[in-house]
C-alpha cells in the first residue's frame, strides 16, 4: 500500500479545520483523516465530521451514476440521457409558463463550494428563473438584513475579535457545540473564549436551556424563547437612561436620537415581563457590558430562528455601535479579505430585484424563503412553479411544515435532485444526478478570506478522485446550460467561449485552457491585488498572509451618505409591534418548542452517519421536571407535541437545564435516506420536529420561520419500558 499525505481543510461546516489526509493512492481510498498540525489558522476545532468524511465518500446508498424515475423505480443512465431528457423538460416549461416557472433551491454542501456555489448561480441566470431559494433562509437572513440595512452591504460580516475582549454576552448561541463559528470563521473560538475568562474576562450567556457552554458562564440569563430581542432592548434601555454610551469613533452614525427616543418611550419592566428576566439581572447585564474596557455582543441562531429574530440581530450591532465596540480590539471588527467583493458579489448574486408571486416577498441575499416554496407550487395561476431543482440540499427536513413541501413536490413536472444520496426531499424525484464530496475536489473558496477573523487563505487540495465518470458539480450545470442552448450567466457568448476553450484545451493537451471555476478564482485574486495566485498555491497548510487591522470598515459602508444607518425606521416601528403583539403561546398551545446544536451534525446533513452520532441522538425531547409533572409524563415515556400544524411522538427526558415552559428537540433528524439502485427500505434516523412549525409565522423583515419558538402542547401517549428504543415512530405514507 502506497500512502501519501494530503493537506487541506474540511468543508462540512464553516469552521474549516485544516486537515491531513492519509490516502492509499493505489486504491483511492482515505486510509486516516487527522487535524494538520502545520495549519498555522484551523486546526485546533477538527471533529468528528472531518475526522469521519470519509463515511459520506463510502456511504453503502451512495449514488454513482443519474438514476431516471420509471413508474415506482429507479433506473441508471447516462449523464447525456440525463441531460437531455431534464434540458428538453426545463426548456419546454420556459417556453410555456415563463422562466419563474422554474424553481431552485441550494442546501449547505453548495455553500462551502466555490465552484458548484458559482456555476449554480450561472445556470439559473441561463434559465433566468427568480425563484431561488437557499438554506440561509432557515437561520441567517436576519444577518444580511440588518447588514444591509446597517452598512449598505447584505454581504458586509463583522468578524469577533476574541483575544482582546473582556466582556462577552453571547445570545442565542452553544459554543462549546458550534465552536463560535457561524456564517464567520473563529478557529478554536470557544477555548478561546474560555482562556480569556481565565484570564479574567466577564462571559453571560442567554439561552433559555442551561447548554454546555451556560454551564461555563459567568452569568445564565434564561430567557423566553423568541424574545431575545426585548432582553437586548432592556440592557440598550439602561445604557442610554443612565449615559452608560460611548457612540462608536470607528464610523460615522445616523440614527442616535432615534434610538433614544425608542428608549425612552419603553418601559424596562415591560421589557422584563416580555423575556422572562428580572429587570434587576438585565441592569446588571448592562452595567457590565458598558463599563467594560472592551465587549462584543454575539447573537447566532438561538435568535435568527424566530419572528423577531432581524430585530434581535440589529439590537446586538447597535449594542456594539454605542459602546464603542465596532472595528475596535476585542469587539467586532471588519476583515476586508483578499478579493473584491463587489466583483464577487455581481457574479454569484441575481442582477435583478425579484419578488415572489403570492406574498410578494424581496430577495434577501439574492434568494427566496423556502417557507414560500409550497405555496407557489400548489397556487394555480401565471408564475406558478412547475419544476424545482434541489442541489445538496434537504428542505423537508430543514424547513418548515415539511409535509406541505412533501405534498408540493410530489406535485411537481419535474424534480431533480443533486446529491451524495436520495434523502426525504428527493423521494419524488424525477432525475437523481450523483455529486462529489469535498475530498473529491479542489478549489480556492474566494469569499472566505472576508469572513476569517485573521488574514488567511488556502487552497482545498483534492484528496482522492472522484468514482470513475463522475462529474464535478460545477461541470454538471454548466452541461445543462449548453443542452438547454442558454448562456451561462446569462451572458451572451458565454456557451461559446466555454465550446471553444474546451476544443483549444483537448488540441493543445492543456486542460487549464478549458474555461472551469480556476479561471473566476484567479480572477477574484487578480481583482484584491494583494495576494499572488502562485504564492497561494504552494502555501499546502494555509497562510497568515498579515496582520489584522481595525479601521478598515468605515471605508467600505456602501449606504448613500457613507454613515452607518444606526435606527432604520422599519426596524424601529418593528419594535413597537413587537411590543404590541400578544405571546406566542396560548392556552390551546401553552408551550415553547426551542431547538439546539449538536457538533456532530450539520443541520439535516450526515446525520444517517453511525460514526458521527449516538443511537438516541435526535429522538427525544427535552422538558423541566415541572412541565413533565403537569403532563403525567416520566423520562423515557413516549409522548406526542401538537402545534398548529401537525404533530410527532417521540420519547421525553427529563433535565432540570430547561427553563419551565419550554421545550427542545435538535432539529435536522427525521430524514429517510433510500436506496434507489438496489430497492431496500428507507433508514432514518430521529424525528423531524420541523413538522411542527408553521410556513406562514414568519420574521417579516427576513422571512426566517420560527424555528426556535414553535408553540405547542404536550401529550402523553404510553409509559416507557423496561428497555426503551430511542427511534420514534415514523408515520406511513
Amino acid at each position: 500500500m502506497m500512502e501519501d499525505s494530503v493537506y487541506t481543510y474540511c468543508r462540512t461546516c464553516a469552521s474549516s479545520c485544516g486537515l491531513e489526509v492519509v490516502v492509499d493512492r493505489a486504491a483511492n481510498r482515505v486510509v486516516d483523516i487527522k487535524p494538520d498540525r502545520a495549519n498555522p489558522f484551523s486546526w485546533q476545532d477538527f471533529c468528528r465530521k472531518g475526522g469521519r468524511a470519509h463515511e459520506v465518500v463510502e456511504h453503502p446508498r451512495r449514488l454513482m451514476t443519474p438514476m431516471r424515475r420509471v413508474g415506482d423505480r429507479y433506473e441508471p443512465a447516462t449523464y447525456e440521457e440525463a441531460f437531455t431528457d431534464i434540458a428538453a423538460r426545463l426548456n419546454a416549461i420556459v417556453d410555456r409558463h415563463g422562466p419563474d416557472a422554474i424553481g431552485a433551491y441550494a442546501g449547505n454542501p453548495m455553500i462551502h463550494s466555490f465552484a458548484a456555489s458559482t456555476f449554480w448561480t450561472g445556470l439559473l441566470d441561463a434559465i433566468g428563473t427568480g425563484n431561488r431559494f437557499f438554506t440561509g433562509s432557515v437561520d441567517q437572513n436576519n444577518l444580511h438584513v440588518v447588514s444591509g440595512a446597517l452598512y449598505g452591504d447584505e454581504m458586509l460580516i463583522l468578524v469577533p475579535d476574541i483575544d482582546a475582549c473582556d466582556c462577552f454576552l453571547l445570545v442565542g448561541t452553544d459554543p462549546s457545540q458550534s465552536r463560535f463559528t457561524w456564517v464567520e470563521i473563529s478557529p478554536d473560538g470557544w477555548n478561546r473564549v474560555l482562556e480569556r475568562q481565565r484570564q479574567g474576562a466577564d462571559l453571560i450567556v442567554v439561552d433559555p436551556r442551561r447548554s454546555e457552554t451556560a454551564e461555563r458562564a459567568d452569568t445564565h440569563v434564561a430567557v423566553v424563547p423568541g424574545e431575545d430581542w426585548a432582553f437586548l432592548l432592556g440592557v440598550l434601555k439602561v445604557i442610554l437612561d443612565e449615559g452608560l454610551e460611548r457612540p462608536s469613533t470607528a464610523v460615522p452614525l445616523n440614527g442616535v436620537a432615534a434610538l433614544r427616543e425608542l428608549a425612552r418611550s419603553t418601559d424596562l419592566q415591560t421589557l422584563a415581563a416580555r423575556c422572562g428576566v428580572d429587570a434587576a439581572v438585565i441592569a446588571d447585564v448592562a452595567h457590565r457590558f458598558a463599563r467594560a474596557r472592551t465587549a462584543m455582543c454575539i447573537t447566532r441562531t438561538g435568535v435568527a430562528q424566530n419572528e423577531y429574530g432581524t430585530l434581535g440581530e440589529w439590537l446586538a450591532h447597535v449594542l456594539n455601535l454605542m459602546t464603542d465596540r465596532v472595528d475596535r480590539p476585542g469587539g467586532r471588527r471588519y476583515e476586508r479579505g483578499y478579493i473584491s467583493v463587489g466583483l464577487f458579489r455581481k457574479m454569484t448574486t441575481p442582477r435583478a430585484e425579484h419578488h415572489t408571486r403570492l406574498r410578494r416577498n424581496p430577495q434577501i441575499f439574492g434568494h427566496h424563503a423556502i417557507a414560500e416554496v409550497p405555496d407557489e407550487i400548489l397556487t394555480p395561476g401565471d408564475g406558478q412553479i412547475r419544476a424545482m431543482l434541489v442541489a445538496f440540499g434537504n428542505p423537508v427536513i430543514s424547513g418548515p411544515d415539511g409535509a406541505a413541501l412533501d405534498r408540493a413536490f410530489a406535485q411537481l413536472e419535474l424534480l431533480v435532485s443533486f446529491d451524495f444520496v436520495q434523502r426525504e426531499s428527493h423521494r419524488h424525484a424525477h432525475w437523481l444526478i450523483p455529486g462529489t464530496h469535498w475530498l473529491e475536489r479542489e478549489e480556492l473558496h474566494a469569499m472566505a478570506g472576508s469572513v476569517t477573523d485573521a488574514p488567511f487563505v488556502q487552497y482545498a487540495q483534492r484528496a482522492i478522485a472522484p468514482p470513475e465518470g463522475m462529474l464535478e458539480e460545477w461541470e454538471v450545470f454548466a452541461e445543462l446550460a449548453l443542452a438547454m442552448d442558454r448562456n451561462l450567466f446569462g451572458a451572451p457568448g458565454v456557451n461559446r467561449l466555454l465550446r471553444v476553450s474546451r476544443r483549444l484545451a483537448r488540441v493543445t493537451g492543456r486542460p487549464g485552457l478549458a474555461l472551469s471555476p480556476e479561471w473566476l478564482q484567479r480572477l477574484f485574486v487578480l481583482s484584491g491585488r494583494r495576494l499572488k495566485w502562485s504564492d497561494i498555491r504552494r502555501r499546502e497548510h494555509g497562510w497568515i498572509y498579515g496582520e489584522k487591522r481595525y479601521g478598515d470598515l468605515a471605508g467600505v459602508l456602501a449606504t448613500p451618505d457613507r454613515r452607518v444607518n444606526l435606527a432604520p425606521p422599519q426596524f424601529v416601528a418593528a419594535c413597537h409591534e413587537a411590543l404590541a403583539a400578544a405571546p406566542a403561546t396560548t392556552a390551546e398551545f401553552p408551550l415553547l418548542l426551542s431547538n439546539k446544536r449538536s457538533r456532530e451534525a450539520m443541520n439535516s446533513w450526515l446525520n444517517e452517519m453511525p460514526g458521527l452520532f449516538r443511537a438516541d441522538r435526535g429522538v427525544a425531547v427535552d422538558m423541566h421536571p415541572d412541565d413533565a409533572e403537569c403532563a403525567g409524563v416520566a423520562s423515557g415515556d413516549l409522548v406526542r407535541l401538537v402545534s398548529p400544524v401537525g404533530s410527532i411522538e417521540v420519547r421525553a427526558r427529563i433535565t432540570d437545564a430547561m427553563r419551565p415552559g419550554v421545550l427542545c428537540i435538535p432539529h435536522g433528524w427525521g430524514s429517510r435516506i433510500f436506496d434507489p439502485a438496489g430497492g431496500a427500505e428507507p433508514v432514518v434516523h430521529g424525528v423531524n420536529r420541523n413538522l411542527l412549525v408553521d410556513n406562514r409565522r414568519l420574521d417579516r423583515l427576513s422571512q426566517t420561520p420560527a424555528l426556535n419558538s414553535v408553540a405547542v402542547r404536550l401529550e402523553r401517549v404510553e409509559p416507557a419500558v423496561a428497555e426503551t428504543v430511542a427511534a420514534p415512530r415514523v408515520a406511513e405514507d
